[in-house]
Parts: C-alpha cells; sequence; structure tokens
C-alpha cells in the first residue's frame, strides 16, 4: 500500500484487484493505527517511570497493606462485639445483640478496608 504526501491516506485495493488512490485505510485486524501505538508507548513510558519513582515500596509496603486491611476491618468488629455483650448484659432480650453487632462490624470493617484499597490504587494509577 502506498502512501500519498500527507501520510495519512493510502491507496487500498478493492474486490476485483483495482487500486482507490487516496481512500481511507483501515487497519488491518491487530495492527495499530501510529496514534494509537503513539498512545500505548506513551502510557507504557509512565508507568516505568512512575515504577522508577515509586521503587522504594519493597514487598514489607504490600505486608504494611494487609495489615492495615485487616486491622480495619478486625477493629470494627470487635468494637462491634464489645458494644453487643455489653448491651446482652446490660438489658437481656430474646435477641442477640452481639450478633447482630457483630454482622453490622464487619460489614463496617469490609467498607472500610474498601477505601483504603482503592484510595492505594489511585495512588499507584491502577
Amino acid at each position: 500500500m502506498a502512501a500519498d504526501a500527507a501520510g495519512e491516506r493510502e491507496s487500498t485495493n478493492t474486490p476485483n484487484g483495482q487500486t482507490l488512490p487516496g481512500a481511507p485505510v483501515s487497519p488491518e485486524p491487530g495492527r495499530r493505527t501510529r496514534n494509537e501505538l503513539a498512545e500505548t508507548v506513551g502510557a507504557k513510558e509512565d508507568r516505568k517511570i512512575k515504577a522508577r519513582r515509586d521503587a522504594h515500596q519493597s514487598v514489607w509496603f504490600g505486608f504494611g497493606m494487609f495489615g492495615v486491611i485487616g486491622w480495619s476491618v478486625a477493629v470494627p468488629a470487635l468494637a462491634c462485639i464489645a458494644l453487643g455483650v455489653w448491651i446482652d448484659k446490660r438489658w437481656p432480650s430474646p435477641y442477640s445483640w452481639t450478633l447482630m453487632l457483630l454482622f453490622i462490624g464487619v460489614v463496617l470493617g469490609c467498607v472500610n478496608a474498601w477505601y483504603w484499597v482503592t484510595r492505594e490504587r489511585d495512588k499507584l494509577g491502577l
């Protein structure tokens, strides 16, 4: 396929083999246009630069994130359990406040963990 002077349009073949000069070229399946390729290369370059800049984050950073996520679920759950036990001892009822508040604490903890994960993901640019 031959490109014209502008480099934007190339000649294409019709089903009977004729060439149409100046017709827009649709990229072949699996091939990218120059702009798409430049954007892909630019995005990869940005990720490499960011990775070099954030190279101080080691395996310990990952373990620390596990700890933050674990504590962000455990603390609300334990606090709600303590409150439930206190309510059950203070005002006995046929319903277990401990179990109900355990469920609420775990849900609150999961929402809290989701917040931390999305915040760190946004910092990393993923």
